[in-house]
């Protein structure tokens, strides 16, 4: 009896790698950037975006989106992990991430749009981080 195996794990790229900057973004206005999560590996994976705890340290296994918008947010607590499931869209301060959670086939993509809802003004920066399983 021949048996034979291969062991892999979830290969992936964001496109862009880091920062969404949205500049300066007219007080009352709307703005959307988009990015791109692909899967190069052959294993489906699922993903699921979350807002970083800035206080935590960071962890090399996850990937993270820096989003920057010249307006002020509001501060934004964790939601439960089960609202994040339900909830096709995330929320981070003056940010909407759509959608906030999938799965990508092998060779597949998914456009990740944020929406800049510009209301307070200054300066607003928020980190994301993206959990890709089987990493």
């Amino acid at each position: 009896v021949r048996v034979s195996a291969t062991a892999a794990f979830s290969k992936y790229r964001i496109n862009p790698a880091s920062l969404l900057d949205f500049g300066a973004v007219t007080n009352g206005t709307r703005k959307t950037c988009t990015f791109t999560l692909e899967n190069k590996g052959i294993l489906n994976f699922d993903f699921l975006i979350y807002r970083e705890d800035q206080d935590a340290p960071r962890k090399r296994s996850r990937s993270g989106i820096l989003l920057a918008g010249d307006a002020q947010g509001n501060a934004v607590r964790h939601q439960p992990l089960l609202g994040l499931f339900l909830q096709p869209h995330v929320t981070v301060g003056m940010f909407t991430v759509d959608p906030g959670f999938g799965s990508i086939p092998p060779g597949g993509q998914q456009m990740i749009t944020v929406h800049c809802c510009a209301e307070p003004l200054g300066t607003c920066e928020e980190h994301l981080s993206i959990e890709v399983s089987n990493r």
